[in-house]
């Protein structure tokens, strides 16, 4: 038989099988977090979606737990196509997008209920556009939740003097740095692949973050994780988006499926975040973990000086986002 034969006759039988005819083209996606965590599970479920949706064109292949890298090589890595999906933190881009920024100050927010209500309004998609428009060679698909983030060492942090002398792991974004120095610690900018070994040393004596992140990451098993400070100084919204390299070989129909199924991960990621949220919550609290109330006014005043530096530019954006309820 020949090959040019052979060839049309396993074609032939790919097509009477229901086989797809086309090569099937594979989507990488990443994230800190490991299987299961909220943010990874609503893009895992996007992929399902994409899949079925397309006859199996697409398949999402997750890559969790940094496999790939922290936020800083995620982002590298879909600026150049080397990855399409990347699940990432706001404040690693606030230095690309500056009006992003504006997220990032502390208590910019009343609540994560108002937080909820601007990123699905016109303010998130505006943002989503600026970014996409932008220089950094990514299409922003959609908004995530992460939280409200408080300080965990290995003492209660109530009040301003009580981070006296701390050092504080931070994002990488001169706003967060400023911020736990405007708290009264010391804020040390450190790539989040590196904060578990650093808790566990001493090389910090604290850090800030959400409660599924200090229990997924087993933060909570270090010796400067055992006390959960309600300091409320942030609530960040967080962003996943694709490759532009990539999207830009995507077909029109493709990009417009993909959108409107980041819509749905967006919204779904939420309901997956607030159950998940009282899992860990419950979890710390059976571990041993100290929940400590903070004087979250103290801190509102002590941080004041940050907005006043970082927010005069963004004063209408934040009048606008004050007035969203």
């Amino acid at each position: 038989m020949s090959r040019v034969f052979l060839g049309a006759a396993l074609s032939a039988v790919c097509l009477a099988a229901g086989t797809p005819a086309f090569a099937q083209q594979i989507i990488k996606a990443t994230d800190v977090h490991p299987l299961g965590y909220p943010t990874v599970e609503a893009i895992v479920r996007l992929g399902n979606k994409l899949e079925k949706a397309t006859s199996g064109k697409y398949k999402l292949q997750m890559y969790p737990s940094m496999q790939l890298g922290g936020e800083k090589e995620m982002i590298e890595q879909a600026q150049v196509g080397a990855l399409q999906i990347a699940r990432i933190s706001v404040g690693p881009m606030g230095p690309i997008v500056d009006e992003l920024n504006v997220f990032n100050m502390p208590f910019v927010f009343k609540d994560e209920a108002q937080m909820r209500k601007v990123i699905d309004g016109p303010i998130g998609t505006e943002m989503l556009n600026k970014l996409s428009n932008s220089s950094a060679r990514l299409v922003a698909l959609g908004w995530m939740d992460a939280g409200t983030r408080n300080v965990y060492s290995d003492k209660p942090v109530t009040k301003p003097a009580d981070l006296k002398g701390m050092k504080i792991r931070m994002m990488g974004n001169p706003i967060f740095v400023e911020t736990m120095n405007a708290m009264g610690g010391n804020g040390i900018a450190m790539g989040f692949n590196e904060l578990h070994q650093a808790l566990q040393s001493g090389v910090v004596d604290g850090a800030e973050n959400n409660e599924p992140t200090l229990f997924a990451q087993n933060h909570y098993q270090t010796p400067r994780g055992k006390v959960y400070s309600l300091t409320g100084h942030l609530i960040i919204p967080e962003i996943f988006v694709y490759s532009k390299v990539s999207w830009a070989k995507l077909p029109k129909a493709d990009q417009t499926l993909i959108r409107k199924l980041s819509r749905e991960a967006q919204l779904e990621q939420r309901k997956l975040w607030d159950a998940y949220v009282g899992e860990a919550t419950a979890k710390l609290k059976a571990a041993g973990i100290k929940f400590v109330p903070a004087d979250k006014e103290a801190f509102f005043k002590a941080t004041q000086p940050v907005r006043d530096k970082y927010g005069a530019k963004y004063a209408d954006l934040i009048k606008r986002i004050r007035a969203t309820k």
